[in-house]
């Protein structure tokens, strides 16, 4: 396939802030993505782009993250650390669950300006809580704390090779692309989750059996692009392993999405009612660390 035909999909930045005490960049704010998640995306053709954020103290220029959203046909928010409570409107419970504030503003500003673009958006577990909170929604801070019955969602230990089970939904369309399961083997590597759901949203899978929303996917309407997110990640999926759920149907989903959105571009709306407004936060959080 040529290079103009394949599709060009933004991957959120992960952060690694300034720390005089690296011996390797000292100091230095470092944006990175995580290997398995690029060659995901790459594994049915498209080309991946990692978004940097383009604000900071170092920033040069005048590029933004609406440029990045107007140039790829649809983004990937990646996993990494906790969502900051204040960004849901809640006091963190515990100081080792007060996440990264920056790195949360800039995912906002990364949601908006493709929202805002009319692109669609795929979230891998801290990107499925960060889409949720961009439209509304809360967080369990803690799911073994907060969440009555609760099973592990998180083993340090086992990490990607620690599994539960999902329900699907019946007559959502992640069943529909699993027409004979209804409930499925997944990786969690996670211990904060949906308390609840952004307006707008429809949850697609649920854990089994104490009923964390492990899948969403925004309502299909008139005008409204696509957003879907897992709380799982996918791209920890072992080709020709029988034990868990399939990633391929859920990747070819949303880079369908892609392909129909750069055929027939869909109108851009703000999450945030005011447009950029997530944009010029960061901006001055960011300028306020200088």
């Amino acid at each position: 396939m040529s290079t103009s035909k394949r599709l060009k999909i933004g991957l959120s930045a992960c952060f690694s802030h300034a720390d005089p005490a690296r011996s390797l960049f000292t100091n230095k704010t470092l944006q990175y993505v995580e290997q398995t998640i690029a060659h995901w995306i790459m594994s049915a053709g498209a080309m991946v782009v990692m978004v940097p954020c383009p604000t900071g103290e170092t920033a040069r220029g005048d590029v933004t993250l609406a440029h990045y959203a107007d140039w790829l046909d649809g983004v990937v928010m990646h996993g990494g650390a906790d969502v900051w409570p204040g960004t849901y409107g809640e006091v963190p419970l515990k100081d080792a669950w007060l996440g990264d504030r920056i790195r949360d503003l800039y995912d906002l500003a990364v949601v908006e300006a493709f929202e805002q673009a009319g692109k669609p958006i795929f979230g891998v577990c801290r990107g499925l809580q960060l889409i949720n909170v961009a439209f509304g929604g809360t967080l369990y801070q803690d799911i073994e704390t907060q969440h009555p019955g609760a099973q592990q969602h998180r083993n340090a230990v086992t990490y990607d090779q620690h599994f539960h089970e999902v329900e699907l939904v019946p007559g959502t369309r992640l069943s529909q692309m699993y027409p004979s399961q209804q409930r499925v083997v997944v990786n969690s590597i996670h211990h904060q989750g949906i308390k609840n759901l952004a307006p707008g949203f429809e949850i697609e899978a649920w854990s089994h059996p104490d009923g964390v929303p492990e899948a969403i996917r925004r309502r299909p309407e008139r005008g409204r692009g696509y957003i879907a997110a897992t709380q799982w990640h996918p791209e920890f999926f072992k080709p020709g392993s029988s034990q868990t759920m399939d990633d391929a149907p859920i990747l070819e989903d949303f880079l369908a999405a892609c392909s129909r959105s750069k055929v027939r571009p869909l109108p851009g709306h703000s999450p945030f009612q005011i447009r950029d407004r997530a944009a010029r936060l960061l901006r001055q959080a960011l300028l306020l660390r200088r």
